[in-house]
């Protein structure tokens, strides 16, 4: 079995957890906060406007050289206004775990993600690894200025993202 990966990125916005919890659980927002070279498609009917255990999203998806890839999550965990975790069933990916947790902090949120990651092919995608992690350092920035543009700044924030 290959390594598993972690990415950790932290980001404060200068809102209530209530209004980050509605904005970042409802399944529609993926594509606004996804750079548009991943040219994320959206391919199944999403029911309600909030993510719920047991939600499967399907998208095909475009992370490396243009070539198209399907993507099946699931969502299997939700603490309501505290956290939800989407993991990959089909796609990219040996592993694909990511938890996105909210936390109330003063004058704002705290939003935490934390994603645990394999990449397949064994030794050949250990290899290629150094190009993903640039593909999800490049993903996770998209991100942070896109939520800035939605939420504000937080003062003095700059994007913190841990990788191994």
């Amino acid at each position: 079995m290959g390594k598993v990966h972690v990415l950790k990125s932290i980001q404060r916005l200068p809102v209530h957890p209530d209004d980050a919890w509605k904005f970042f659980s409802d399944p529609r927002n993926l594509i606004t906060i996804t750079p548009p070279f991943l040219n994320l498609k959206t391919t199944n009917t999403l029911f309600g406007d909030e993510v719920y255990a047991g939600q499967v999203m399907t998208y095909i998806v475009k992370p490396l050289f243009d070539i198209p890839l399907s993507w099946m999550t699931e969502i299997t965990h939700v603490d309501k206004g505290k956290y939800f975790v989407d993991e990959q069933r089909k796609g990219p990916y040996a592993l694909w775990h990511h938890q996105h947790h909210f936390r109330m902090i003063e004058d704002g949120t705290e939003m935490t993600d934390l994603v645990h990651y394999r990449l397949p092919f064994g030794v050949i995608g250990n290899a290629a690894h150094f190009i993903i992690r640039k593909q999800l350092k490049k993903i996770f920035r998209f991100r942070f200025q896109k939520i800035t543009e939605i939420f504000g700044p937080w003062p003095g924030e700059r994007l913190l993202i841990e990788m191994d």
